[in-house]
């Protein structure tokens, strides 16, 4: 990832957070010769002394489900992005640009068993049911025994421990704070959740 010192994060604790933010990731590896890509949500394990493990699964008839173990993967994560406007800067002659949130990840694929693949099944619908509430949370013991097993054979997970893994939080930080402040003023102002999520990070790197 191209990352101008002003915009470089490697907290590992905030690349986490961004994760668990947005943890529909892009998933990226050489398949016959060409890069391929896959999406899908991930589950995050914050392994103490590392950069952390994310677990995914896909669809078996997807390309990159046929990889081999050790297969090297590059996973990206795309946070709030939102264009900026010049007008909203105090200083005069400025271009337009894009702030946004990316982290990215690299790592060697692992293959998880039948229990692996259901124990990711369950944390995922976990995570993600947990911010439902206060609906009563859909649980994996829902969908009957004889449903499960082809469902499961439809897909493949993996695991992959980040041997990398690196931020770019582009918010305004190369700018004076009299353009920044001028910035989320004006991304508040837009109807757009987006928007309004860039300003609340830029707000972050400012207090």
């Amino acid at each position: 990832m191209y990352r101008p010192p002003a915009f470089a994060t490697d907290d590992i604790a905030a690349l986490h957070e961004a994760i668990r933010a947005r943890v529909f990731a892009t998933v990226a590896c050489v398949v016959d010769d060409a890069i391929a890509f896959a999406y899908a949500p991930v589950v995050l394990d914050a392994d103490a002394g590392s950069h952390g493990t994310v677990r995914f699964h896909l669809a078996g008839n997807n390309p990159l489900a046929n990889i081999a173990d050790r297969t090297a993967l590059q996973i990206s994560f795309l946070g709030p992005d939102a264009y900026v406007s010049p007008d909203w800067y105090e200083t005069k002659g400025r271009v337009p640009t894009w702030n946004y949130l990316a982290v990215e990840g690299r790592g060697a694929a692992k293959r998880l068993n039948s229990d692996g693949l259901r124990q990711l099944l369950v944390d995922l619908s976990a995570v993600e049911e947990s911010k439902l509430l206060p609906k009563k949370p859909w649980t994996i013991d829902k969908v009957p025994e004889e449903k499960m097993g082809p469902l499961m054979n439809a897909i493949m997970g993996f695991s992959v421990q980040f041997e990398t893994l690196e931020g770019k939080f582009k918010l305004s930080q190369n700018v004076p704070r009299e353009d920044a402040e001028g910035v989320m003023r004006g991304l508040v102002q837009r109807d757009d959740p987006q928007s309004r999520a860039v300003a609340r990070e830029m707000r972050k790197t400012r207090t």
